[in-house]
């Protein structure tokens, strides 16, 4: 009797602890995931390269706007992370930076990983079959590269550079551009940027076209640099998928109104001083 009595005794005993363990778990886990509800809604996760100067890239500091990146002791800065800081801002949330390789980013938006996609991504057809974009945030306009007080400098339209030496970047639509300007001598391309300015001032070629944040990279790095900016409808040509920058969101999110809202309060003479700041601010090894 004394044997079943404990055995009896055991099995009660075990009994309550199962229910016991069970319903700390489940109590556990409910506020585990009210905590990760909560902090998801205070918060705007934007995933970025971290590495794409002036749009974005990794700094030691929080200097000049920088944010801290999670999960790293690094900071990231550049224009991406000022317009995503508007965007958190707006929304009443605070930013935080997921570094996310570029392939990376696309998926990680669809799985929920991050809110959404601030890294100079242009919001081409292909990209649209699978996330949405809000209205662009900034239009990248191409620009001539030329030398300060050469022949080039005060030219206003694409019919200036008739009889020019110009080249831009292999593989880019920078390079296929050239075609439209008639008479114009179009140099190899090159490599990479670097490059074009050596070329540049050595005089082997009279200028490069360029995006305008590298143009005004280019002429406060160099004295002897000139950046032509075109007269309206007197530049290239160039479709909005070429030059457009939006952020991306996953399909029928809820942010995309209260974020083109809030785009919309930012004019276009404060992103170009924000692209300004920017390429002053960048790394010099970025």
């Amino acid at each position: 009797m004394k044997k079943r009595m404990s055995l009896l005794l055991v099995i009660v005993m075990s009994l309550a602890m199962m229910l016991t363990g069970c319903s700390s778990s489940s109590s556990s886990s409910s506020n585990a995931s009210s905590g990760s509800q909560s902090s998801s809604d205070d918060e705007f996760r934007v995933g970025m390269e971290c590495g794409y100067a002036p749009f974005n890239w990794t700094q030691s500091d929080d200097s000049n706007g920088g944010v801290k990146i999670q999960g790293n002791d690094e900071y990231a800065g550049g224009y991406d992370v000022q317009i995503a800081q508007k965007i958190a801002d707006g929304l009443g949330k605070k930013l935080v930076i997921v570094k996310t390789e570029w392939d990376g980013l696309v998926p990680a938006v669809q799985s929920g990983k991050i809110d959404a996609i601030i890294a100079g991504m242009s919001p081409t057809a292909e990209r649209k079959k699978t996330i949405d974009f809000t209205d662009v945030y900034y239009t990248s306009d191409l620009v001539m590269v030329v030398k300060k007080g050469g022949k080039y400098e005060n030219a206003t339209k694409l019919s200036d550079f008739k009889g020019a030496t110009i080249t831009g970047q292999l593989n880019t639509f920078h390079y296929t551009v050239i075609d439209q300007i008639e008479g114009v001598k179009k140099d190899t391309a090159m490599d990479n940027f670097p490059a074009m300015r050596v070329a540049l001032e050595s005089g082997k070629i009279d200028g490069y076209v360029s995006e305008r944040p590298e143009g005004v990279s280019a002429t406060s790095a160099n004295d002897n640099f000139a950046m032509v900016e075109f007269a309206k409808g007197q530049g290239f040509k160039t479709s909005a998928e070429d030059t457009a920058i939006a952020v991306g969101l996953a399909k029928d999110s809820p942010l995309k109104e209260k974020i083109n809202k809030i785009l919309a309060g930012i004019s276009e003479d404060e992103r170009k001083d924000l692209m300004d700041e920017a390429i002053k601010n960048q790394p010099a090894s970025k």
